[in-house]
């Protein structure tokens, strides 16, 4: 079984893939973490590292490759990403998979970034910022696989995660994998 979670940032899709990890114990991939990574290895902030990879798709091509050969050669898998939908559309038919998608209202999300990383900026500089990488991705995403992120449709379970905390999340990611697996 693989299962896919996606969503934008602050919609909770590394806490909801790390607690389905502990409860299912399937192995877990995050390329947001990856993407992060490199942007502070290039001590970049997220957006500047996003221009950046606007300008040389090789990073993303970098993070989706993986993530796509990895979800063609393994079972029993978490993949957590923006594109993680998208990049498991390659999987064998013989191959189990659930695709999740979570959302939430801007505001929360962008409050939800500032507790995250623990930010002393405005509510405003962070709307700002957010608003940036997220459009940064959108037009990278367009271009470089003629992706629209705003197309829930590849999605089998989609989630509001602003109504329901991450464990309540989990339980019923994990209801529909039972589901699935019948």
């Amino acid at each position: 079984m693989i299962i896919t979670i996606s969503g934008l940032p602050g919609t909770g899709t590394t806490t909801v893939s790390l607690l389905l990890k502990e409860r299912s114990g399937l192995d877990f991939i995050s390329s947001g973490e990856i993407f992060r990574g490199i942007a502070k290895e290039m001590n970049l902030s997220l957006a500047e590292f996003g221009k950046l990879a606007e300008s040389d798709p090789k990073y993303d091509h970098q993070i989706d490759e993986r993530q796509k050969e990895i979800s063609k050669t393994q079972d029993n898998l978490i993949l957590e990403g923006r594109l993680a939908g998208h990049m498991s559309l390659e999987v064998p038919p013989s191959q189990k998979i659930l695709r999740v998608l979570l959302k939430a209202p801007l505001e929360t999300r962008v409050r939800r970034i500032m507790n995250r990383e623990q930010s002393n900026s405005s509510f405003k500089f962070e709307l700002d910022q957010t608003k940036t990488r997220e459009e940064s991705e959108r037009v990278r995403y367009e271009m470089y696989y003629g992706i629209d992120i705003e197309d829930m449709s590849i999605y089998d379970l989609v989630i509001d995660s602003s109504k329901f905390d991450p464990e309540t999340i989990a339980d019923l990611i994990l209801q529909a994998v039972d589901s699935v697996n019948k």
